[in-house]
């Protein structure tokens, strides 16, 4: 029997646990049910070692198909979160089929990785996890990080970036002596400038940063300094660089000490990872159960009132996950952190702060807030033309979010049908169409018995245009010629068509109840 743990730390699913250290070290080979991850333990089998219920189990010493399928049926016995052992152990059809047949979820792990690291990586996101620290800052590694800049910096004499595959800046050295202005400006934003990475990309030093782990030597070109470029990999993920600003290629001695720091600064990226990545995960899932009702403790984590939901809108080629990535890069380029992103229904939506007009234009332009959504559409539109932002109304309480998000999928649709025009809509511009809208929704799922009814379909059975033409007529009330042109027909035959209607249907558009509720159910005829 398994036996019952000490305490009940907070646990994470499975796929959170491989999610947040990437593809290139964990991968999960065989999923089946079972408990939350809470803990980890090094399967001993000579001394009867396999954990307890919800641990995850790591066979550091199993080195045989037998010894692995052993180690699976223990873990099935204890109640295991899930067995971890070498790929090519993993990948064997007998191993698979035992975690099938007993149901224990089975995790790959890069043959050429340490488990040292990997029992490193998997301790700290464990431990963010029963803390609730996964949603904090990530302060310390990047302090790390910067620490490890400088101690680069001081091997070779030099400034020295750490910088991701996306060229962002994630630390920098103090020493500033013989920085050029590529680096001060790539410093200052924090990525690289578009020139120089174009430069770069086209002299092949970032294809071979993907390719080889070997430190190499980038000569001067234009406003860029010579650079030594160390890639940072674990096993055989690439994960970022360090850049060293030189004027030729430091000793060999020199550039393998850098090429070790680099081994330190790939477990320094990995942790980053893993807690931005289980940061990404709790934030969304905190924010997706906000939005459908569930308000208790929000208060600790979101900022101030009042808040506007918002639904965005992007390439209608990408699928609902590839969109939410796609806007979450966007709002940390353009400078919000920790930006309160979820998916919902497959509609990407956002929460911002709406300052009202008594804060200051620099509270109200913040990074998170309206003002700075719309601008940063604005910008985005210029390459990116498919996207929008469609805003349900600022409320102050919790409870009315779900008021505003519902508000902010209506504008969507509205958006998505053509109906507006505006790539940055609010339900306070847009509550004419909304209102109308949910009027006709109401109106499509019951539709009543009527005159609009008896016309339409008089239009159907002679190949008439009756029902667009007293749309067109309502649409423009006093102005013929207008209307006509709507219809792309003379005003000669608007006014036939008008004088013929009473002979169709009874329909006294002289009310102005009738006007309206006409007008509204012929717009859910489609006109």
């Amino acid at each position: 029997m398994p036996h019952p743990k000490a305490t009940s730390p907070r646990g994470l699913s499975l796929r959170d646990v491989v999610g947040a250290l990437g593809g290139g070290l964990l991968r999960v080979a065989v999923e089946a049910p079972g408990p939350e991850v809470d803990d980890i333990t090094l399967a001993e089998p000579r001394a009867g070692v396999f954990g307890q219920t919800g641990d995850l189990l790591l066979g550091v010493g199993i080195e045989s198909p037998e010894a692995a399928i052993e180690l699976i049926e223990e873990a099935q016995r204890v109640g295991s979160g899930g067995v971890v052992v070498r790929r090519t152990l993993a990948r064997r059809r007998d191993v698979r089929g035992a975690a099938h047949r007993l149901g224990v979820p089975l995790v790959e792990l890069a043959d050429h990785a340490s488990w040292a690291h990997v029992v490193w990586l998997l301790r700290g996101v464990l431990d963010r996890a029963a803390t609730g620290a996964a949603a904090r800052s990530d302060g310390p590694v990047h302090d790390d990080l910067f620490a490890l800049a400088d101690a680069c910096a001081a091997l070779v004499e030099a400034p020295v970036t750490i910088e991701d595959t996306q060229s962002r800046v994630l630390a920098y050295s103090s020493r500033q002596d013989v920085a050029d202005p590529v680096r001060l400006s790539t410093i200052v934003g924090r990525k690289v400038p578009d020139a120089i990475l174009t430069s770069l990309r086209g002299r092949g030093v970032f294809r071979r940063l993907a390719r080889s782990s070997d430190p190499f030597f980038v000569p001067a070109d234009g406003e860029l300094r010579a650079r030594l470029v160390i890639p940072v990999r674990a096993a055989d993920e690439w994960l970022g660089s360090i850049w060293a600003v030189v004027d030729e290629p430091p000793p060999a001695e020199t550039i393998r000490s850098l090429a070790q720091t680099a081994s330190v600064v790939a477990l320094h990226l990995l942790r980053l990872r893993s807690q931005t990545d289980l940061a990404r995960r709790v934030a969304a899932d905190r924010l997706r159960d906000l939005l459908s009702g569930s308000v208790a403790e929000a208060e600790v984590w979101l900022p101030e009132p009042p808040w506007r939901v918002v639904a965005l809108g992007g390439d209608p080629d990408l699928d609902p996950e590839s969109q939410l990535l796609a806007w979450e890069s966007a709002c940390r380029r353009l400078l919000w952190r920790q930006p309160l992103l979820a998916l919902l229904d497959d509609v990407v939506m956002v929460l911002v702060r709406d300052p009202g007009w008594d804060e200051s234009q620099e509270s109200r332009a913040a990074p998170g807030t309206w003002d700075w959504l719309r601008a940063a559409v604005d910008e985005l539109v210029q390459t990116r033309p498919e996207v929008r932002a469609s805003a349900g109304s600022a409320v102050r309480h919790l409870p009315q979010l779900a008021r505003s998000r519902q508000e902010a999928l209506e504008v969507h649709r509205l958006a998505l049908a053509g109906r507006l025009r505006e790539r940055v809509v609010s339900v306070d511009d847009a509550w004419a169409e909304v209102t109308c809208e949910r009027a006709v929704s109401g109106i499509r799922n019951a539709r009543s018995a009527g005159p609009v009814g008896d016309l339409h379909a008089h239009d159907e059975e002679h190949g008439t245009a009756y029902a667009a033409t007293v749309a067109a007529w309502l649409d423009h009330p006093g102005d013929p010629r207008t209307a006509a042109t709507s219809l792309h027909v003379h005003p000669n035959t608007l006014r036939y068509r008008m004088q013929k209607l009473p002979e169709i249907v009874d329909l006294d558009l002289t009310d102005p109840v009738t006007r309206l509720a006409t007008r509204l159910e012929l717009r859910a005829l489609g006109h």
